[in-house]
């Protein structure tokens, strides 16, 4: 994404950060779906988890779950405003072993190995998901894992609807004016969910992939060689 791409998009997501929250928070059957991709990392107490673009947290209870006090949460993302909201959470919490970081998702880089990286409703943002989501398993540990939970236009034959109302959400969560668009974004968000999984597919020794609410939301997660 370019600097202004991707000014653009900070500021979109750092107005829209309350609203996010609290969606992220109270959708019906959502906290569900997290808990789903958390399940796929197989943490243990102790790990070490990096969620890419981890918004305003709405993950962290499921992480922390996972990885006990001793463990450790990494929240990374590129909007300040989102990590504003996070840090108020991480903060009333009293959550000390949760560190977040702002930083782009495509290039950001730990400081050592880790066990797992998360990505929810991330990677359809990203410019070329192939290529990133190869790079967040160059630095998971061999045995690691990576999930990716995602929402995207159902093949489902009965779908319809639902996916003309998901097409409008995605217009509406969408930096920019409908009319810059030079291709349906919902297009481009469901190549891009592809190339993640992709990439996911040839770099893990094993993977496991499921679709729910009639095929709009799916998760792929992967056991690392």
């Amino acid at each position: 994404m370019s600097r202004s791409g991707t000014s653009t998009a900070q500021r979109f997501y750092g107005r829209w950060a309350r609203l996010y929250d609290l969606l992220a928070s109270t959708t019906p059957g959502l906290s569900s779906l997290r808990e789903r991709a958390v399940s796929e990392l197989a943490l243990s107490p102790g790990d070490t988890v990096v969620e890419m673009g981890c918004g305003t947290g709405a993950n962290f209870p499921h992480l922390r779950r996972r990885v006990g006090s001793e463990g450790r949460v990494v929240g990374v993302d590129f909007t300040r405003g989102m990590l504003e909201r996070a840090r108020d959470r991480v903060t009333r919490e009293g959550w000390e072993n949760v560190h977040l970081v702002q930083a782009d998702a495509a290039t950001f880089e730990p400081r050592e190995e880790v066990d797992a990286v998360l990505a929810t409703f991330v990677v359809g943002m990203l410019d070329d998901p192939y290529t990133t989501v190869g790079h967040w398993t160059n630095w998971v540990r061999p045995g690691g894992h990576l999930a990716l939970l995602d929402a995207g236009q159902s093949a489902n034959p009965y779908s319809w609807p639902l996916n003309q109302a998901f097409r409008g959400l995605v217009v509406a969560s969408t930096p920019g004016s409908v009319l810059d668009f030079e291709r349906p974004p919902w297009n481009v968000l469901d190549e891009r969910i592809s190339e993640a999984r992709r990439a996911l597919s040839e770099r893990a020794v094993e993977t496991r992939d499921s679709e729910h609410v009639m095929g709009i939301v799916r998760i792929a997660g992967g056991r690392l060689a």
